[in-house]
């Protein structure tokens, strides 16, 4: 999957609670977009790791393993007219606010929690004149 508002480096792990908090708020957006007919995908990315303990001989299956699982935030994709991702929505890690990311806009715009519908109207203003989806 590719990573759109930066890289696995540059995101902060996050628990699992806080992802289910940063789900609901861009299903909010999400949904307010589909009212609109405007198309966008939801992305997880997490890091799964799993590997054996190296202190024995013993081969695997017989050796212990050990996994780690890391969340990364959550990120609103909205498909543009050409299939292409024109925004990306994400929550800001301290504020909770919402950070706009478009093509044109060198910063994300920060938008406060309580009004994803200015979220939507920054969207739609990014958008190209076209028939709803």
């Amino acid at each position: 999957m590719t990573q759109h508002a930066g890289t696995l480096e540059s995101q902060k792990v996050i628990d699992e609670a806080t992802a289910e908090r940063h789900d609901r708020a861009l299903a909010v957006v999400q949904r307010l977009l589909a009212e609109r007919g405007i198309h966008a995908q939801c992305h997880h990315t997490i890091s799964l790791g799993l590997f054996a303990s190296r202190t024995d001989e013993i081969t695997w299956p017989h050796r212990p393993l050990r996994c780690w699982l890391d969340r990364y935030p959550p990120e609103l994709a909205v498909i543009g007219p050409q299939g292409g991702h024109d925004v990306t929505v994400t929550i800001g890690p301290r504020s909770g606010s919402y950070l706009v990311s478009r093509r044109s806009d060198l910063d994300p715009q920060v938008v406060r929690s309580e009004h994803p519908e200015k979220v939507v109207a920054l969207i739609l203003a990014a958008q190209p004149e076209q028939e709803p989806r």
